[in-house]
């Protein structure tokens, strides 16, 4: 893929924040941008795991989850 260098202007506080945690990860600022934007042009379910997602809409609508639980954890604490 082709690459173009890009120049921008942020708060100082936020590329040091940025350098930081760039650092503690073991990656480069650009890896770190270049991360962040392949995460949002997956748009708001790209960071489900897929595994996660498989389980979605698994329990039947008429089971009221809340009440189940409440149950579940009366029953285990008791």
């Amino acid at each position: 893929m082709a690459t173009r260098k890009l120049t921008i202007r942020l708060p100082e506080e936020d590329i040091e924040f940025a350098k930081k945690y760039a650092s503690k990860h073991g990656i480069t600022m650009t890896e770190l941008i270049d991360r962040y934007l392949k995460q949002l042009r997956r748009g708001p379910e790209g960071g489900i795991h897929p595994d996660i997602l498989r389980f979605s809409g698994i329990v039947p609508e008429e089971i009221d989850t809340s009440k189940e639980y409440h149950e579940a954890m009366k029953d285990k604490h008791q």
